[in-house]
């Protein structure tokens, strides 16, 4: 039964076209992919799961007289990742996706949904900590950037650099997705609060993409009068209604202060329910001005597809675990956050707490000697005095600009490659090709 829904997935012909075959051997590009699926399907995607079935049984079914070992997957993996062809294999998959035929495959790629997906690392080396908000703390960990389709399934998978947002991953895989879509159809892109970059939604207007997630800080609650009742239906034919608000919205770019620079975007907003019987608001932003109010809430929590997926990967396919624990160096010349940047910016904070104090015990000092003591109605005060009280005061007034200046001329990201070896990270091997761990495969 597997066999057709392997065919409609375009696996084996993407993978011929760019990954051309294997050298001579007795297990060919076709049988060791098929295998990886057979084996995926029942629960042991990593290699080591080929102990767990017998040779002779699984070879018929791959039509030979017996299975792949553990070693020969492993060396026909390493094999197809020294092809170094990852990049162009996944494309190729997601483009196969994307255009697939048959009802509702046109409107696949009309929505995708993008997150990242923070996969805890329990080798040797040192790596960067990530915070995993499954286990609710940062661990060591690498993170990938997952796009979905309309229905929750995945499309694309590229491995973030250590320490790179969301926002930042967005802007950078938004050239190949529009490649992959192959016109200049505009998409809508769902992401949660990680992917909140006014600056990137101005770029994904501009680049045909528009924008759908949550609104991130506090902001003031839209007027009761503003809200109407709007309903969808979805496509299992199921009709839900929402009591929303459809505004428009400011939101002030970087430099606004100076420049007033704002970008305009419709926000959508629902009551929801809190804990102890209270409600609160919450705004959904999009650039998409003609899409449906309703369709817009039911996109939104359609985004949980991706989740669930994720949750399902995890337990059926072994999302989580590492096909190998080795290790590569990383880019010297890739600019990232300056760590003395973070020390003196707490020297910063410090500081102006320092400050704060001195001047609540200066103040109340000058109050205090500015106050005649009872029953007297004449007051004596000298320049020196004055003086004397506020001197504390100029000192760290005059220590708090002096951190300041020193964080302002630090710069605020640095190549790699300039900071000490205690403040780099190794980033954990990953097969460039394939990986045992889970399916489409992985790329840097």
């Amino acid at each position: 039964m597997a066999f057709p829904a392997l065919e409609r997935s375009g696996l084996l012909a993407c993978a011929r076209e760019t990954l051309g075959a294997l050298p001579n051997g007795f297990y060919g590009l076709d049988t060791i992919l098929i295998d990886a699926v057979l084996r995926a399907l029942a629960g042991q995607a990593r290699a080591e799961g080929a102990t767990r079935f017998t040779p002779q049984d699984l070879g018929r079914i791959l039509g030979l007289d017996r299975a792949p070992e553990v070693k020969t997957i492993r060396r026909k993996i390493g094999r197809l990742a020294e092809t170094g062809k990852a990049a162009e294999l996944i494309a190729a998959l997601a483009a196969h996706h994307l255009h697939a035929a048959g009802p509702g495959g046109e409107n696949l790629a009309a929505v995708l949904y993008v997150d990242g997906h923070v996969r805890a690392y329990q080798g040797t080396k040192k790596i960067g900590k990530l915070y995993s908000t499954r286990l609710k703390f940062p661990v060591p960990a690498t993170e990938e950037t997952w796009v979905s389709d309309a229905h929750g399934s995945p499309v694309l998978l590229v491995m973030a650099d250590p320490g790179a947002s969301l926002a930042s991953e967005l802007r950078r895989i938004l050239p190949e997705l529009r490649t992959i879509i192959g016109d200049s159809r505009r998409v809508l892109v769902g992401f949660d609060r990680g992917g909140w970059s006014p600056a990137l939604f101005a770029h994904m207007a501009a680049q045909g993409f528009d924008v759908l997630t949550w609104r991130k800080g506090k902001t003031e609650d839209i007027d009761a009068s503003l809200f109407t009742e709007v309903s969808h239906t979805d496509g299992h034919g199921e009709t839900r209604s929402w009591p929303v608000a459809d505004t428009l919205v400011d939101l002030p770019l970087a430099g606004s202060k100076t420049t007033g620079e704002v970008f305009q975007t419709r926000q959508i907003t629902r009551t929801v329910p809190t804990a102890g019987g209270a409600t609160r608001q919450i705004h959904i932003l999009t650039t998409d001005h003609d899409l449906p109010a309703g369709e817009a809430v039911y996109r939104m929590g359609a985004r949980w597809r991706q989740e669930n997926q994720f949750r399902y990967a995890r337990m059926h396919f072994d999302l989580d675990s590492h096909d190998s624990y080795t290790s590569v160096d990383d880019d010297p010349d890739r600019m990232v956050p300056n760590p003395a940047k973070a020390t003196a910016y707490q020297r910063v904070v410090a500081a102006k707490k320092h400050f704060t104090d001195i001047a609540a015990d200066t103040d109340a000092a000058l109050l205090t000697l500015h106050t005649p003591p009872p029953g007297t109605t004449g007051l004596i005060l000298t320049n020196a005095m004055v003086n004397a009280i506020e001197a504390p005061r100029w000192e760290a007034e005059a220590a708090l600009d002096a951190v300041e200046a020193a964080h302002k001329s630090l710069p605020a990201r640095v190549r790699l490659g300039d900071l000490p070896p205690a403040s780099r990270w190794r980033t954990p091997g990953r097969n460039s090709s394939t990986t045992e761990s889970a399916w489409p495969p992985t790329t840097r």
